[in-house]
């Protein structure tokens, strides 16, 4: 790796950065706590340092330099100096070759330590069915993940295959046994490495992200014929999550598809990271568990009212964002401006907030 590239991104583990971006024209560039900050110090970057830099880290691989130049952008994982894991997109953009890289803690932290809802602990139980965690990019969707994966890994014996482009956090295996499968390394493509996982004796998938139809249909298969089926999906909202897995589906797919999600979903979590008062970042979740009325509600194409359902279920479990906000401000975690910044129903939140 280029030591000047290496120099910047151990910045970025030092000051607590959960990205670092190398653009020509450009200072290196940290996000922290959401925020962009300019690595001035660093100087602005020539489309000729940016080259140097980033091609360093394909190096003398010549079947990952082929399928940059063939795609125009690739996507991979490394550790550096034992300090973090780093995911990595390096991409061709107007002015040359420009990079991504996501700042990833070797150890995969807790729910608790996550200040994730305690119902996670539950979902974890399940043995079969089908769990989503949605939200834009960047709100944790993967550590959220990770959290989930590694809990199944310390409290029972299991089978988990996990599906990533690329590995994320490694596992360190407890009492299940881990695959963990990076694509294109391991599987040419996601749709081969989804067929092959049921052939895997798996008890857990794990699908790093739900892209397309197929891989949708995979994983209701999957979760229909006694497999815990975890993945993301970039939505908004639970509600919206249900849409658009039966809204990307083709149209003869889409009957027999409502019919096995809800069969098999257990639930929806929907999150976003708001910055702290005190600094940093927490999560806010909003939660839809598969009850017979929200399964109902799929069968009959009803969908619209599930945000209804949520918002009257909090003795259930369910909790909609606008109250996951609520409760933040309320106990001094995040400013009355923040939530208003991230809700997605402004007038619910105000009513919430009396």
């Amino acid at each position: 790796m280029n030591e000047r590239l290496k120099r910047i991104l151990l910045i970025g583990v030092q000051r607590g950065a959960s990205d670092v971006h190398i653009v020509p024209t450009k200072y290196p560039t940290l996000r922290i706590d959401g925020n962009l900050s300019d690595l001035s110090e660093e100087g602005v970057l020539s489309s000729k340092d940016t080259e140097t830099m980033l091609l360093s880290l394909i190096g003398d691989d010549n079947t990952q330099l082929q399928y940059f130049k063939k795609y125009k952008d690739i996507d991979f994982s490394f550790n550096i100096e034992n300090k973090a894991r780093i995911r990595a997109n390096i991409y061709y953009q107007n002015n040359g070759i420009a990079g991504a890289f996501r700042i990833i803690s070797f150890s995969v932290k807790t729910i608790e330590e996550l200040n994730l809802p305690p119902i996670l602990h539950e979902f974890a139980k399940k043995r079969q069915g089908l769990i989503l965690i949605t939200g834009p990019a960047g709100v944790g969707k993967s550590t959220t993940l990770a959290a989930l994966v590694d809990e199944i890994n310390h409290t029972r014996s299991a089978h988990i295959v996990t599906i990533e482009e690329p590995i994320e956090y490694i596992f360190l295996p407890d009492l299940s046994l881990i695959s963990q499968r990076e694509i294109p390394k391991d599987s040419p493509n996601w749709h081969r490495a989804l067929r092959s996982a049921l052939r895997q004796d798996p008890d857990v998938i794990m699908i790093g992200e739900l892209r397309d139809a197929t891989s949708i249909q995979i994983a209701l298969t999957a979760a229909e014929t006694g497999h815990l089926v975890l993945g993301t999906l970039h939505t908004n909202s639970a509600s919206q999550t249900i849409d658009r897995i039966l809204d990307v589906l083709p149209e003869a797919q889409k009957s027999q598809a409502k019919f096995q999600l809800a069969s098999t979903l257990i639930g929806v979590i929907s999150q976003r990271l708001v910055p702290r008062i005190k600094g940093g970042r927490i999560p806010a979740c909003e939660i839809l568990l598969a009850t017979t009325a929200v399964k109902n509600l799929i069968r009959e194409n009803k969908v619209y009212q599930i945000d209804l359902v949520i918002e009257t279920s909090l003795d259930q479990g369910m909790i909609t964002l606008e109250r996951s906000l609520a409760t933040l401000v309320n106990i001094g975690e995040i400013s009355l401006e923040t939530a208003i910044d991230y809700s997605l129903n402004i007038d619910r939140l105000k009513n919430l907030m009396g």
